[in-house]
């Protein structure tokens, strides 16, 4: 007699929540999500070089010691401007400062000055030293604000992606303790697409690069250390990202109310991971304003 045996096959064992590991790599592998990722990159590209062209800039200007410790300041066309610091993403281990000046244009326009940072990649570099080298490009940012036009008393910071995920740590910082500045140095930020809890990274094939352990995926997480201040923040994400992404936002967003902490939390229809940050280089995208308005700049939002 045929025995059939598919109770019997083993199957695959849960890594993380719902996930085994196929399942839960395939949440955090963006380009295969969005097959035709290289045409937005080129995009970015080209978009970059030309806002270079068009705005006024001083390029590869060193915040540290270290090789990546570079950004680009893009600065307002009048003095004491609120200051808008970008951090770019690429999973801490890939893309450059250069790919994402786009960003810049809308601000400047809009009386803004841009600084758009660089740091050094893993594995080259642990996420603990680009964590520090994030929060010590913007300490450097409010110190020389007055060089890029900008007012060190309205700084402010966005970032996508791994560069969500260092907004994020920022706004924890105790400036007090890391630069000898005050407590709300930074007075509003935006997390684009962010990763807030490291632990399923540490799970999936990312690892391979990042080498975290269970210690220092928490040491970096977000989640697990929330600004001691209120500073308003947006937290937003593309309705076409992976449910990870998703969630990993929505949790986020979430504890900052629970410390009575102002938060806008933005899951932008028809966006996903590369679009939402392109977004950022049009000015009537809700995304700019919604930033803008944080800056005290934006159109008011209609009745």
């Amino acid at each position: 007699m045929d025995h059939d045996d598919s109770s019997l096959q083993v199957q695959p064992a849960q890594v993380y929540r719902k996930y085994d590991q196929a399942g839960l790599d395939a949440q955090y592998d963006l380009r295969a999500l969005v097959p035709e990722f290289q045409e937005h990159f080129d995009h970015w590209e080209r978009e970059s070089e030309r806002v270079r062209t068009a705005l006024s800039c001083r390029l590869d200007v060193p915040y540290g010691d270290a090789a990546g410790e570079r950004l680009d300041l893009f600065p307002a066309p009048q003095p004491e401007a609120p200051v808008h610091i970008f951090i770019h993403g690429g999973y801490w281990r890939s893309m450059d400062k250069a790919s994402f000046s786009f960003v810049a244009e809308p601000f400047v326009q809009a009386g803004c000055s841009v600084a758009v940072i660089n740091y050094d990649l893993a594995p080259h570099v642990a996420i603990d030293e680009i964590v520090r080298q994030a929060r010590s490009a913007v300490a450097w940012c409010t110190h020389n604000a007055a060089t890029f036009a900008g007012d060190p008393e309205r700084i402010f910071v966005s970032g996508h992606s791994a560069g969500g995920h260092l907004t994020a740590m920022v706004l924890s910082t105790d400036w007090a303790k890391f630069a000898g500045l005050p407590d709300r140095t930074v007075k509003g930020g935006c997390a684009i697409s962010g990763l807030y809890d490291l632990e399923p990274l540490r799970l999936c094939y990312l690892n391979e690069d990042l080498r975290l352990d269970e210690i220092s995926a928490r040491r970096n997480s977000p989640i697990h250390h929330l600004p001691s201040a209120a500073t308003p923040l947006i937290v937003s994400v593309g309705a076409s990202e992976t449910d990870e992404f998703i969630r990993q936002s929505a949790n986020y967003a979430a504890a900052q109310p629970e410390k009575g902490f102002p938060c806008q939390h933005m899951e932008l229809t028809g966006l996903n991971h590369f679009t939402i940050v392109e977004s950022l280089g049009r000015s009537d995208a809700p995304l700019t304003q919604a930033i803008l308005r944080q800056m005290g700049l934006g159109k008011a939002q209609p009745a």
